[in-house]
């Protein structure tokens, strides 16, 4: 039998250590920073007129009639009850006299610090995962999160938020993975129609798609929650994440799921440099 040298087996054993060092020392923010450039050339090639703050605006970016009946809206926008009920909700002592003050600092306007994702647990911490958590924490019962109470305490910490940078960090290997899996998920075709979410909102933005006009990706999480006309009432990204799975005849995911969650750090990575300018209004 072939004898292996010494200072091969030294590589050998130390194989593992230099793999391990590689992995602490790789700077992923650098890694995805290649991404966010090439993911804002394209939107900027196709809409070259828009700037990137402007982005926020979603469809009302692109079309001019849409925003004029939008703006005009902005003056008495729909979801300002949606704000005043979330305040009187985020308020609202618990059973134990503590409120969602004593989970969130700055008087609740962290709507910036959200995404992000959490190293002890190894997975991305969304807004609303945020607030049901501090509800349990304090002996409360979890609120769906598609709807309802828990977009409505959304609304009020992303309207008292606004302007705040978006500045998600990723800086470890662990959440470089939950990045890939949700850039994975916003590429990946699905469903009876074969669609994906970079199909509608890249390829086809600016497009008409029966009497509505596709918004572009860029920026799409900084301006939820939204009021929908469709819906009539607030609601949260994740419910609109299953909404547009089920308009290509996909299953709709569980909502705060992995899949989901992951699918909102990558998209929030992709709008580094804009600004929080929610809740919004919506067709």
């Amino acid at each position: 039998m072939k004898k292996i040298s010494q200072s091969r087996v030294f590589l050998l054993l130390l194989l593992p250590v230099i793999m391990l060092w590689s992995c602490q020392t790789k700077d992923y923010n650098a890694l995805v920073n290649k991404d966010i450039e090439e993911f804002r050339a394209y939107f900027s090639e196709r809409f070259p007129d828009v700037e990137l703050d402007d982005f926020a605006d979603g469809v009302y970016a692109i079309n001019e009639n849409a925003r004029e009946q939008w703006l005009a809206m902005e003056d008495f926008p729909p979801y300002s009850i949606a704000v005043e009920e979330g305040q009187a909700l985020f308020e609202k002592s618990f059973s134990n006299g503590k409120t969602y003050k004593d989970c969130f600092p700055e008087g609740g306007a962290v709507r910036h610090n959200y995404p992000y994702f959490d190293e002890q647990r190894n997975m991305v911490v969304t807004l609303e995962m945020a607030i049901n958590e501090c509800r349990e924490a304090n002996g409360e019962k979890k609120l769906e999160y598609k709807k309802g109470d828990i977009a409505k305490i959304s609304s009020y910490m992303a309207y008292i938020s606004r302007g705040e940078p978006v500045e998600v960090k990723v800086a470890s290997e662990g959440a470089y993975e939950a990045y890939l899996k949700g850039k994975e998920f916003f590429y990946a075709k699905r469903g009876q129609l074969n669609m994906s979410c970079a199909g509608c909102h890249m390829r086809y933005s600016g497009r008409r798609l029966r009497s509505e006009v596709i918004s572009p990706a860029l920026g799409h999480p900084v301006h939820f929650p939204v009021f929908r006309l469709k819906w009539g009432e607030i609601g949260t990204l994740h419910r609109r994440y299953a909404g547009c799975n089920r308009n290509i005849g996909a299953k709709p995911l569980a909502i705060q799921g992995e899949e989901y969650r992951n699918l909102e750090f990558f998209q929030t990575v992709m709008s580094n440099g804009m600004h929080f300018n929610g809740p919004a209004s919506r067709k």
